[in-house]
């Protein structure tokens, strides 16, 4: 369907610093193509965990630009911890992504 998404962690200690980039079209329902309004088409939900344990929900809307850059700080992250971020989007599409923090 897409592009895996680009997950990075730089680690600092026991903190790192997330950087994700998920590829989608993120399309509002404002424009238009020919004449006619392009159907509305966003990722809605986006949770990113650590080992299995959520530490960021989101619910994003139409407003949120194509290819959506995510970044956050994280406490009590250390190399070989799983980082994983998954969406859905307004059609039902999933996707899911996961490192391993280097």
């Amino acid at each position: 369907m897409t592009e895996p998404t680009r997950i990075r962690a730089q680690l600092s200690g026991d903190k790192a610093l997330v950087r994700m980039r998920m590829t989608h079209e993120m399309e509002s329902g404002q424009r238009r193509e020919d004449g006619k309004l392009v159907p509305a088409w966003f990722i809605r939900e986006v949770t990113a965990s650590l080992n299995g344990q959520v530490v960021l929900s989101a619910q994003w809307g139409p407003s949120v630009s194509k290819n959506p850059f995510l970044q956050f700080n994280l406490k009590g992250v250390k190399a070989g911890d799983k980082l994983a971020v998954s969406w859905i989007d307004s059609r039902g599409a999933r996707r899911s992504d996961e490192v391993t923090v280097a």
